[in-house]
């Protein structure tokens, strides 16, 4: 099972005023790691929205384990623990250092830009599937 891997620094406005990061941006985060791998994966966001699917979120949820802090080095993991022609789940992982910090998952439902529920294409079903673990987090 592959994982995808981003490593990124925490940006001051990332922070609020106790020093750590504010809590919504750990979801953020999530999406820099979706993105990064539907690109790993060679299907990028842009190339699917072109295929005329969009992915919203129907449900994300994080678990905060330490704070992370301004200027703090990331790495964050991403892969699946659900894959299925009506849904997928994405799920995460921040560490500083080894530590874990975070996790998380967010669920997707497809639909097309008017906005009516469709099937995840088959190109991204076959292209994902390296990526998918059985279990959840």
């Amino acid at each position: 099972m592959k994982r995808a891997t981003v490593a990124f620094r925490v940006r001051y406005g990332e922070t609020d005023r106790m020093g750590g990061v504010y809590y919504a941006n750990y979801i953020a985060w999530f999406e820099m790691g979706r993105s990064a791998l539907m690109r790993e994966a060679g299907y990028p966001y842009r190339q699917l929205e072109g295929d005329g699917c969009i992915l919203p979120v129907v449900e994300a949820y994080c678990k905060y384990r330490y704070p992370a802090h301004y200027d703090d080095h990331l790495v964050m993991e991403t892969w699946l623990t659900r894959l299925t022609k009506r849904d997928l789940t994405f799920a995460y992982r921040i560490f500083r250092e080894g530590k874990l910090l975070a996790e998380g998952y967010s669920r997707h439902m497809p639909i097309d830009p008017q906005g009516r529920r469709i099937r995840v294409p088959e190109g991204l079903l076959t292209l994902l599937e390296p990526y998918l673990e059985s279990g959840g987090v």
